[in-house]
C-alpha cells in the first residue's frame, strides 16, 4: 500500500489545487510544517523522488538508514551551516524536486510561523519556481511531541507557482523578503 492510499484510508486525505502542481523540471516545494507526516504527504503529491531537510538528531540508529532512504538531508538546527542549503541548490540545478519547510520546524499549535531566510537563499541561488502547499489537519493526526497517530482529516492545498525570476534579491534582507512572500502565499491558501 502506498503512502497515498494509507493517507486516504486513515485520514480521508483531500488534495485541493492539484492542477497547480509543477510536474516538469526542478521545483522547490514550500509547505507549512505540522507533523512528521508532512514529508511523505508532500512526496505523495509528486509520485517521484523528492529531497528534504531533516534535523540531524533524527539520523541515529534505524533513523539513520530510514531517513537516507527517504532522501532526507541532515541539518544541524543548533548550528546551521551552508552545506545543507548548498546541497539543496545543487539538487535543484540537477533538475530534482526539493521540499523545504520555510518555518524551519514543526508548529506547536498548527498556526503558521515566521519563515527563515534560508529558503530565500535557496530560491535566489537556484532560480527555480516555488510550489506553495498548505497542510491542514496533520497536527491533529500526529502532533509535535506525540508518538501516537490519531484519526483526523488531512487536507493539502496546492497553490499556483511563484516565479521569482527577473528579481534581484541579495543578502539576508533580500532572502527574508523571498521567505516572507512564500509564507504569505502559503497563508493565502
Amino acid at each position: 500500500m502506498s503512502f497515498g492510499a494509507a493517507y486516504r484510508t486513515l485520514f480521508g486525505l483531500r488534495i485541493e489545487g492539484r492542477e497547480n502542481l509543477i510536474t516538469e523540471g526542478p521545483v522547490l516545494v514550500a509547505a507549512n510544517h505540522q507533523s512528521f507526516l508532512d514529508p511523505p504527504l508532500i512526496g505523495n503529491l509528486y509520485q517521484e523522488e523528492m529531497y528534504f531537510l531533516a534535523r540531524k538528531t533524527l539520523f541515529v540508529g534505524l533513523g539513520k538508514w530510514l531517513y537516507k532512504q527517504w532522501n532526507a538531508i541532515p541539518v544541524d538546527q543548533e548550528r546551521p551551516d551552508m552545506a545543507s542549503l548548498k546541497t539543496m541548490v545543487k539538487l535543484l540545478h540537477q533538475g530534482e524536486k526539493v521540499l523545504v519547510f520555510p518555518e524551519g520546524e514543526r508548529s506547536e499549535s498548527g498556526a503558521l510561523g515566521t519563515a527563515q531566510p534560508g529558503i530565500g537563499l535557496i530560491v535566489a541561488k537556484a532560480g527555480v519556481k516555488v510550489q506553495p502547499v498548505r497542510i491542514r489537519g496533520a497536527i491533529d493526526a500526529l502532533p509535535r511531541g506525540s508518538g501516537r497517530i490519531k484519526f483526523a482529516r488531512i487536507t493539502m492545498t496546492v497553490g499556483p507557482a511563484i516565479d521569482f525570476s527577473g528579481q534581484d534579491y541579495k543578502g539576508k534582507e533580500g532572502y527574508q523578503k523571498i521567505a516572507d512572500r512564500i509564507m504569505e502565499e502559503i497563508a493565502a491558501l
